[in-house]
């Protein structure tokens, strides 16, 4: 469920270090207190990573409440933004890119060009 957030129509993390043991309520207070509003949106995902780069909580409001999803990586690990403790929003591709191990802000890729025009 978690590799594909297709379903999500946003998706947050926070980053920094999130002491995996809280529950519900502690990563829901986190949620409010980064985001100064309720954490009650639906269809959005908050994602919260420890010091341990290899498991990550999902927290995700159904209306009804709360679903709390956890996952751990049998291998590899995530590239966890560690910088600032702030949520983040995250594009389609940057959540792909972070389940996929790489990190969510290449420092090089392809930029697009115009496209060139030839003197005949």
């Amino acid at each position: 469920m978690l590799n594909d957030a297709t379903c999500f129509k946003q998706v947050y993390i926070v980053t920094g270090y999130t002491d995996l043991r809280s529950g519900i309520d502690r990563l829901a207070a986190l949620v409010k207190a980064h985001l100064n509003n309720q954490p009650f949106e639906p269809d959005t995902i908050y994602l919260f990573c420890g010091r341990r780069t290899d498991r990550i909580k999902g927290l995700v409001w159904e209306g009804d409440g709360y679903l709390l999803l956890y996952k751990r990586l049998e291998a590899g690990k995530l590239q966890w933004p560690r910088s600032e403790s702030e949520v983040q929003a995250l594009t389609q591709q940057q959540f792909r890119w972070l389940m996929e191990g790489l990190a969510i802000a290449p420092k090089k890729s392809v930029k697009p060009v115009k496209q060139p025009e030839y003197v005949a």
